[in-house]
């Protein structure tokens, strides 16, 4: 004859709408916990006060509940949330006067009818206070317009740029002859002595690159009037004194520079990093995150970023000694001071400056990385 079944010791304590049950028994496994004809029916198996063992009980409610309660368990004890059917107070859990052995008060959790009370109406008054602060925020008109601009914005960006990219790819296989490799190999370096089949990059890829960076100042335009949440100072630096300085001043102005085979390699990591940024963003203004998609965007730049800065730098070089032979954008002042604003000096202080970016971008790149792609923080229970 099987004797008498195991009984976990239950706490319990209500609010208006719920009941609160903490069930003591750790390392619980197999709950199966139901709710049929207002009755509660409990079993499982987990460490309690008789040991190791199959617990189980049942509770006949004192009202109608819902017949779905949820659970959750912790290493400690298994929690029972039951919602009630009516809003109102029990006098009592059970339908049968007399208390269950097994059946306490939850005093971490007890409250009595005019507490209970109390902060009910303390959650409604928060509800209502939520609720007014949002009539009081105006509804922006313009918003599904604001959303469709940057989503076209940043679709126009990446198909640009996937043109010069994939235009770029073909003319690396088909014009490269193979020595690409060996020439990256061999130097560090590598943007000296490539062949000669780059030397028209520039002359092919330049107006979309022109396009593409052009478009790229209404970035700042956006971080002025608050379209996107990017600071104002940083998106001048990068747009403005960054890639089209480089690319109006340092290539736009000299042919000689033109037919460099720094060029491709600048346009080239220009466009790899671009075609991972914007379908992020162009994904992030209609709500949706594609995991693999947000790894590449905080991930690609770890190398691109370094290897286009180094590429920006070479250029720079390259030209500061047709600008000393040219004497262009170099500024004469007026007598009495006699002095000629030399334009390679102001390239060196430039070279300088870049690297320093270089570095500070990096950091502010290695948080945001760290911020999207970081383990998360486990929630407490």
């Amino acid at each position: 004859m099987a004797g008498p079944s195991l009984r976990p010791h239950v706490h319990w304590a209500q609010r208006h709408r719920e009941l609160f049950l903490r069930v003591d028994l750790s390392d619980v496994r197999n709950p199966d916990i139901t709710i049929t004809d207002n009755v509660l029916h409990f079993r499982a198996q987990g460490h309690g006060a008789k040991g190791d063992n199959i617990y189980e009980f049942e509770i006949e409610f004192l009202e109608p509940v819902e017949p779905k309660p949820v659970c959750r368990m912790t290493q400690r004890q298994l929690n029972i949330t039951v919602q009630k059917k009516e809003s109102n107070w029990w006098e009592r859990l059970t339908k049968q006067e007399k208390r269950p052995l097994f059946l306490a008060p939850d005093f971490d959790r007890w409250l009595d009818e005019s507490d209970a009370e109390m902060e009910l109406k303390e959650k409604e008054e928060e509800k209502i206070n939520k609720m007014k602060i949002e009539s009081r925020v105006p509804k922006d008109p313009f918003k599904h317009l604001k959303k469709g601009y940057l989503i076209m914005y940043n679709l126009v960006q990446f198909l640009g740029f996937s043109w010069i990219f994939v235009n770029m790819t073909v003319r690396l296989f088909i014009l490269g002859k193979g020595n690409m490799a060996i020439h990256l190999y061999s130097k560090m370096v590598g943007f000296l002595c490539l062949t000669d089949s780059f030397y028209d990059t520039f002359h092919t890829i330049s107006d979309m690159m022109y396009f593409c960076q052009t478009l790229a100042l209404m970035e700042i335009m956006n971080s002025l009037i608050g379209l996107v949440k990017s600071p104002l100072i940083p998106s001048i630096v990068q747009v403005i004194f960054g890639r089209n300085f480089v690319l109006f001043v340092i290539l736009g102005t000299l042919e000689e520079m033109q037919s460099k085979p720094v060029v491709f390699f600048i346009f080239y990591f220009w466009s790899i990093i671009e075609l991972f940024r914007y379908p992020y963003y162009m994904l992030s203004c209609i709500g949706i995150e594609w995991k693999p998609l947000t790894w590449l965007r905080y991930t690609a730049w770890i190398p691109l970023y370094p290897l286009g800065g180094l590429a920006e730098a070479v250029c720079i070089v390259q030209s500061i000694p047709i600008f000393s032979e040219t004497g262009k954008f170099s500024l004469g002042l007026p007598n009495p001071l006699n002095v000629t604003i030399q334009f390679p000096f102001v390239l060196q202080i430039y070279l300088i400056a870049l690297f320093l970016g270089v570095f500070v971008n990096f950091r502010y790149l290695y948080k945001q990385r760290k911020q999207h792609l970081g383990p998360k923080k486990r929630k407490m229970k």
